[in-house]
């Protein structure tokens, strides 16, 4: 073989080598520079949005911290929305997307996950006075709803005969409807309900029952193994030492729990 052909079937041996291959830098590169850029909502409370003091606080804010922190690294926070949160990732403008990411095969197709850090889901709210240790408890009690949201599809299965199911149509009115006392109790999701808590203290407001759960993970951009599994030992090493827990009920008003690897 000429040296022309080697080198060229050398190249085309290259450009067929898996992306996985030649992209195993990202923790080199911030261990190196001793800084991390993580991708984080900030419109989206409880898990990411702007404080009085217009810095970024919320669950995905704090995971984001933890993680810098247990890395040695200072943590730059790069402010995402649902749509781009993931080219971000894909262009490398962020190492890492904490930002209530659900994993599903699409887009596996395009970005890796860590293990999942924190709960989302839908579930009853009601105040600490209203007792409800499972849906039968739900009989003879108004619950409100945002007509058509998945937490309406599937109280309606699981609510008894009995049941003042109020539908409203937007989030907005169901939260109202709940805080002017309209209802006594509120089927939402894990932001709305975090916020709702935040804003309305007096409520007492808290997590009573479980309707579907759909956990969030942090997104690495694909072949960052190494990246990745330094990623998971900080998540596992937190959801040891109960740092997790108290992250989730810190914002959310129940713990972490059983989350999957």
């Amino acid at each position: 073989m000429t040296a022309r052909r080697l080198f060229t079937a050398l190249g085309l041996a290259a450009a067929l080598l898996p992306a996985a291959a030649l992209a195993q830098n990202a923790l080199d590169e911030v261990m190196a520079k001793k800084t991390i850029t993580i991708a984080v909502p900030t419109d989206f409370p409880p898990y990411g949005f702007v404080g009085p003091d217009l810095r970024p606080q919320g669950l995905d804010v704090d995971m984001a911290k933890l993680v810098a922190s247990k890395l040695g690294v200072t943590g730059e926070l790069l402010p995402v929305s649902s749509t781009n949160r993931i080219p971000y990732l894909q262009t490398k403008k962020a190492q890492l997307v904490i930002s209530t990411l659900g994993k599903n095969p699409e887009r596996e197709k395009v970005i890796d996950f860590t293990a999942a850090y924190s709960p989302f889901f839908q579930a009853v709210f009601a105040a600490k006075s209203v007792k409800l240790k499972g849906f039968a408890d739900l009989a003879g009690k108004s619950v409100g709803v945002t007509r058509g949201a998945i937490e309406d599809m599937e109280l309606t299965k699981l609510a008894p005969a009995g049941t003042d199911i109020k539908r409203f149509e937007d989030n907005n009115a169901t939260v109202s409807a709940f805080v002017s006392g309209q209802v006594q109790v509120i089927a939402t999701g894990a932001s709305v309900a975090g916020n709702l808590m935040q804003k309305n203290p007096s409520l007492n407001t808290e997590y009573k029952l479980l309707i579907k759960d759909s956990p969030n993970f942090i997104g690495v951009a694909k072949g960052e193994d190494k990246l990745r599994a330094k990623v998971n030992e900080i998540i596992a090493a937190a959801k040891a030492s109960g740092e997790l827990d108290k992250l989730a009920q810190k914002w959310l008003g129940r713990p972490a729990g059983d989350l999957p690897n």
